[in-house]
């Protein structure tokens, strides 16, 4: 398993839960089509799994 995931959003905030939208703001992402690089920890997979629908997941180099 490497060690950093990126994770990009791809679908609006709009219209999600507050923990869905709190989850997006603790991964770093703010808009459409922005990205960040994170450790590949437990605490971080696990928002992810709560955003799945709203993320595209990508291994980072």
């Amino acid at each position: 398993m490497s060690k950093k995931i990126k994770v990009t959003q791809i679908r609006s905030r709009i219209g999600a839960k507050k923990n869905q939208i709190a989850c997006l703001s603790g991964l770093g992402l703010r808009k459409i089509n922005s990205s960040t690089v994170l450790d590949n920890t437990p605490e971080v997979r696990g928002m992810i799994r709560k955003v799945n629908h709203l993320v595209r997941i990508e291994t980072a180099v």
